[in-house]
């Protein structure tokens, strides 16, 4: 599959700032490092050509920024999806988050964004800027005379090894080839963990969680957390935002958020992605997810606008609670 440029985007999104389509774009723009992408909002060509940036370390997934963006602006906002991303756009709209005839959606082509810290374990600290070039990163240093040399498929970020599809479920235009759905193996590891004891996967969470700092990252880029108040910020729910003050709230904060979002979250990654602990949290939706299939059958949230996922849409032919348990008796 061909890639898509940088020449390519802003010539697309400058032409419909032009004709007025649109009146701002949101895109990506460089941060403090060429790793450190940020998204941002553009209202001009000029913009655009100073500061607009697409690379490898555009990973972040604009769907939710359209909650608050579309209320703001008063014309249309130009939205940059790649594949994933329009699985959440599509639920975001299922929901009634944002005004569809405000967003002006471009599906662009995705082959993988990279994970900043595999680059590191094989660079180490000290890294000046970053080249993407082609099928390979060309890492500087502060250490190294030159750059070194790193294949791009040897830093894929994890939801990028187990991409679930390169096919875009909404857009109003698509540049570039369109992909298909693809046969992932992203419950794999979901099953490793199933396969564990309980004191196992007890002492793996436990080990994994007890690194949170609570700074609400995961939920804050999430698209499926979109409450105009989240219980963890109610001083009367129990258990309002503050440290982790002990273990139960280590645990339960992330239990309760994948609660949250069971039958919702597309698998996007993003909580995993900006998570500075590193965290794997996008597991335990992947259970949720993994769980769903096998108990209610496939459903992909996201897939088709205006789905109504099986946890809450009842018939007759739903499995009784008591079952559920003894599946996981025999499957343990």
């Amino acid at each position: 599959m061909q890639k898509i440029t940088r020449e390519q985007l802003i010539e697309k999104a400058s032409a419909l700032l032009a004709d007025g389509t649109v009146k701002q774009v949101l895109g990506w723009a460089k941060g403090e490092f060429d790793y450190d992408i940020t998204p941002a909002v553009f209202e001009s060509a000029e913009e655009l050509n100073a500061n607009f940036v697409w690379s490898d370390f555009c990973g972040a997934n604009f769907s939710k920024y359209l909650v608050s963006k579309t209320r703001k602006c008063d014309g249309k906002i130009l939205v940059f999806l790649k594949p994933c991303d329009t699985y959440s756009f599509n639920q975001l709209l299922t929901e009634h988050r944002f005004d569809r005839e405000k967003v002006y959606a471009v599906g662009i082509p995705c082959e993988g964004m990279a994970d900043i810290a595999k680059i590191k374990e094989i660079c180490a600290d000290g890294i000046a800027s970053i080249d993407c070039e082609g099928d390979a990163l060309k890492v500087h240093t502060l250490y190294d005379d030159e750059p070194v040399c790193v294949p791009a498929a040897d830093v894929l970020a994890e939801r990028c090894v187990n991409c679930k599809s390169k096919k875009h479920v909404a857009y109003d235009e698509l540049l570039g080839e369109e992909g298909e759905v693809l046969d992932s193996a992203r419950f794999d590891e979901v099953a490793k963990l199933e396969a564990m004891t309980p004191d196992e996967r007890f002492a793996f969470w436990q080990g994994e969680l007890s690194r949170c700092i609570r700074c609400n990252a995961c939920r804050n880029v999430c698209p499926a957390c979109t409450c105009e108040k989240c219980v963890f910020d109610n001083p009367n729910s129990g258990v309002e935002n503050k440290s982790p003050a002990n273990s139960f709230e280590e645990k339960m904060f992330h239990i309760i958020r994948a609660f949250h979002v069971a039958g919702r979250c597309t698998d996007c990654g993003e909580c995993s992605r900006v998570c500075p602990q590193h965290i794997p949290l996008h597991l335990l939706n992947r259970k949720f997810i993994k769980d769903i299939d096998n108990f209610y059958g496939e459903y992909q949230a996201g897939a088709e606008e205006g789905s109504r996922a099986p946890l809450v849409d009842y018939t007759t032919e739903d499995i009784e609670p008591g079952e559920v348990f003894d599946r996981r008796d025999t499957d343990a």
